[in-house]
């Protein structure tokens, strides 16, 4: 498998770029009404703070629409408006601020309106997301292919929603091919990849629930990724949209594409381990889940594999019977007692911390 990302055009998208040689962005979309400006405003602070880099809002109606402008005024990052059928709605956003829209130029109507949406993205310089759906191809695709969502028939889709664009000289372009199965998402992708050089966002759409869909997201993004493929990404989760963060920034994290701070490890156990690992382990967790420093920490059940396993961590410690050996780089520091090794461990962190 490839473990560099393919080339892309660079897309502006409000203060960040997506594609070329910019960081890969993690976006999330807002489950509260946009409409209440307040609400929805705090709910992307909370994901601002939890790591959010770009959030998209619904926009159902010309109300919502509105909105966007005093919404835009209390949030940092870019918003995007994810707009269906009413041309009308794409350029009241864009006049109201909106740093990208997420459309399918042949769903709002025809070639008239879609120059109207255009010209508007050009006037006031903000992208265009062609969002591609599994679950709403245009029906003369799905003739064409036997009434059967296949990854040629999603490309299909896509390219024609490009052509409409670049019919109209509009190139500040980015792609997503949504379905809610991997295999499928993952050969439409890598077929589309092959066609053109335009940023793609990626994910598994209608994942799951947060245990079942962070399985399938994991899964089907850390695959696209070690491919080459993705340049921004949403992980997709019914649930409290926090966690759609966290699964991103664990997923880019595990794969070494962004650094968001400590790199826990731990061992699974076994009849070997003497001390209560799992409840350290948590508590660790817990207590570093806010330090972004670039260090690895290792929490290792036993003397017999614990400094040698994880002696490419910065600091760790291996249980022992109602102590552990506390190791740095794989070298043993010193013992610690059970009741000690969290306190000790977190004051040793600490220290690293200062020094970094």
């Amino acid at each position: 498998m490839k473990t560099t990302r393919r080339n892309t055009k660079k897309i502006k998208c409000g203060n960040i770029f997506i594609g070329g040689d910019a960081p890969i962005t993690i976006q999330s979309m807002t489950n509260t009404d946009t409409r209440d400006v307040k609400k929805t405003v705090e709910q992307i602070k909370k994901l601002e703070e939890a790591g959010c880099e770009i959030i998209r809002l619904a926009v159902p109606d010309m109300e919502a629409a509105d909105a966007i402008y005093e919404i835009k005024r209390n949030v940092k990052i870019p918003v995007v408006a994810d707009i269906h059928f009413d041309y009308r709605l794409a350029i009241k956003s864009i006049e109201n601020g909106v740093d990208k829209l997420r459309i399918n130029p042949g769903n709002i109507g025809d070639i008239n309106r879609i120059k109207k949406v255009v010209s508007k993205a050009k006037e006031y310089n903000i992208p265009i997301r062609i969002g591609v759906n599994a679950g709403s191809l245009d029906k003369k695709i799905l003739k064409k292919y036997n009434g059967k969502i296949t990854p040629s028939a999603l490309v299909e889709s896509a390219l024609v929603h490009i052509d409409i664009l670049e019919s109209l000289d509009f190139n500040d372009i980015i792609i997503s091919l949504k379905a809610s199965d991997i295999r499928l998402t993952y050969e439409a992708y890598n077929l589309l990849a092959k066609k053109v050089d335009y940023p793609f966002h990626i994910g598994i759409t209608e994942a799951g629930t947060v245990w079942r869909g962070t399985i399938k997201s994991s899964i089907g993004i850390g695959c696209m990724l070690l491919n080459g493929i993705g340049d921004t990404l949403r992980v997709s989760l019914t649930g409290d949209p926090i966690e759609e963060i966290k699964v991103a920034k664990e997923i880019l994290q595990c794969l070494g594409l962004r650094k968001y701070g400590i790199n826990l490890i731990s061992c699974p156990t076994c009849g070997r381990c003497q001390i209560d690992l799992s409840k350290i382990a948590n508590i660790v967790e817990n207590e570093l889940k806010n330090i972004n420093i670039p260090i690895t920490v290792a929490i290792m059940g036993c003397a017999v594999n614990g400094p040698g396993e994880a002696k490419e961590a910065d600091i760790g410690i291996a249980g022992g019977k109602n102590s552990a050996l506390l190791f740095k780089k794989g070298k043993i520091i010193k013992k610690v007692s059970e009741e000690d090794i969290i306190k000790v461990l977190l004051e040793e962190i600490n220290e690293m911390k200062e020094g970094i």
